[in-house]
């Protein structure tokens, strides 16, 4: 008797075992938002709503080839650059990135296609210095100003939109490197 009340405990046991075991892997199988996608569409509502600030005037769109980034184009009250092409990105690192490249005469302003490369890249280096928007060299040799956010603190909706108002300023800073382009001002 005791060996039946033994096994019968067993055999039930090993029962609520798989059925917790198949439950589990059941949750498992099902997606959840991952804090990258949770801090995409935060970004996207923001993008949206900031966007048509007049003093951002931005229209933004979900890129098609990479889906955690942000593309837009600012083309009004410009008077150096042809356009300011806006990249925001989401990371895998928890953080967002802002990349603003100036198009001057129909094209990026490229290192390598700079009459005076040497100088261009000084430049840049000294606007990192007393900007509030830092400017690097990407890797195909494409000029950009840009700002990156982490999110340990949260998502920062009001420090984006100050970045997002801060974009037009690039602009003037075009101006200032042209000579270094293509020999305005010379």
């Amino acid at each position: 008797m005791k060996r039946l009340f033994l096994l019968t405990a067993f055999a039930l046991s090993l029962i609520a075992f798989a059925g917790t075991a198949a439950g589990q892997a059941a949750t498992h199988g099902q997606t959840k938002p991952t804090k990258r996608d949770e801090t995409r569409d935060k970004l996207r509502q923001l993008l949206e709503t900031a966007g048509k600030r007049k003093d951002v005037n931005i229209t933004f769109t979900q890129s098609t080839k990479e889906p955690y980034n942000f593309v837009g184009t600012m083309k009004e009250g410009l008077t150096t650059a042809d356009s300011l092409e806006v990249v925001v990105s989401v990371t895998e690192d928890e953080t967002i990135g802002f990349r603003v490249y100036p198009h001057y005469k129909g094209q990026y302003i490229n290192v390598e296609r700079a009459k005076n490369p040497n100088l261009l890249m000084r430049q840049l280096l000294n606007f990192s210095d007393r900007n509030f928007l830092f400017w690097g060299v990407d890797q195909a040799g494409d000029a950009f100003a840009g700002y990156t956010f982490t999110l340990e603190s949260g998502f920062p909706s009001e420090a984006l939109l100050v970045v997002l108002q801060s974009i037009k300023s690039t602009d003037r800073f075009v101006g200032e490197i042209r000579a270094s382009i293509d020999g305005a001002g010379d």
